[in-house]
């Protein structure tokens, strides 16, 4: 799903970033069916409709033998046999083996894990949050599975050192990058999260090699984002994506890429089940700034405190 309307700020970088090489794999993850669900944009054709199996029916994906996955798509047993191969597999044993694994799991932590299941209007409240619960700690713990640490630590170091940060994004992905500016804001960075695509053009223009720009957005297809992005890494700015798509246009402009893995539903567009892991990263990433500049972040803390300290009630935290 792609967002609409601009808004957030950037972040800055003090040393040059290392262009990625968005043909080196994907770091590897124990969840199969977020690895898939992550290059979903990378896959045509029969491929595509390999993964679209798999996605729909993983049990019995892990049940059947390839040429039963095979006549399920509509392809053939090469076509499954590349797809494993795509996924970083030497053949059919070892996707099967991964998605049998990992069904099991679900089955064995019952239905909680079951997020496939839609919400009907009489569904008790309790129900509904077991739902909602279910699909936000699967997604991040396949969030946690898919993200980059050297990445996270090398959009760190830049922030750490930048003099200003530039944080864009586009209706939902915008309150995240608020979020952000807010939290480097808090430890003495200079950050701004633009919410008019006319004022992130002009911010991202004033933007110096040393400087950061992030783009957030889960699709990686969003058009301001992108430009945003583009226009910022045009002045010599490190650019960072946070998305869920390593392969979208918004990842192949950035120096540096986060991913983040959303848990589908059918109570919760994809651009919304992203929106908890977009927030877990982000709170990595702010902590290992945070840690980089430590000395200057603890001031800023004592100094942030004590001038609201007087619009607290007394006795009583806030």
């Amino acid at each position: 799903m792609v967002e609409h309307g601009m808004g957030t700020g950037a972040v800055g970088a003090g040393i040059d970033a290392i262009p990625v090489d968005r043909r080196a794999p994907l770091p590897p993850t124990d969840s199969v069916l977020a690895r898939i669900r992550s290059q979903l944009t990378e896959f045509t054709g029969a491929l595509q409709r390999v993964a679209d199996q798999v996605l729909a029916d993983p049990a019995g994906a892990a049940r059947a033998t390839i040429v039963e996955l095979a006549e399920r798509s509509g392809t053939s047993p090469a076509t499954v046999t590349r797809f494993c191969r795509a996924l970083g597999f030497e053949g059919y044993a070892g996707l099967r083996l991964g998605i049998a694994a990992e069904t099991g799991r679900a089955r064995s932590a019952g239905w909680s894990v079951d997020i496939g299941r839609e919400i009907q209007p009489g569904d008790p409240l309790d129900r509904v949050l077991d739902q909602i619960m279910a699909a936000d700690t699967r997604a991040m713990h396949d969030t946690a599975a898919l993200l980059d640490l050297d990445e996270v630590a090398r959009a760190a170091e830049a922030i750490a050192g930048a003099d200003r940060v530039n944080i864009f994004g586009a209706s939902g992905s915008a309150l995240v990058g608020e979020e952000m500016q807010f939290s480097l804001h808090r430890i003495g960075v200079a950050a701004w999260a633009w919410s008019d695509v006319h004022e992130g053009l002009a911010g991202a223009a004033l933007l110096r090699p040393g400087d950061v720009a992030l783009g957030v957005s889960h699709s990686g297809q969003t058009r301001e984002t992108i430009e945003l992005l583009a226009e910022a890494g045009s002045h010599g700015a490190t650019t960072v994506a946070l998305t869920s798509f390593p392969r979208s246009e918004l990842a192949e402009l950035a120096d540096i890429v986060l991913l983040t893995a959303s848990q589908a539903t059918t109570f919760r567009p994809d651009a919304l089940s992203a929106r908890h892991p977009q927030l877990v990263v982000l709170d990595l990433l702010y902590i290992a700034v945070a840690q980089r500049t430590h000395d200057r972040a603890h001031a800023a803390f004592q100094r942030t405190a004590q001038a609201v300290q007087g619009h607290k009630s007394a006795g009583r935290p806030t």
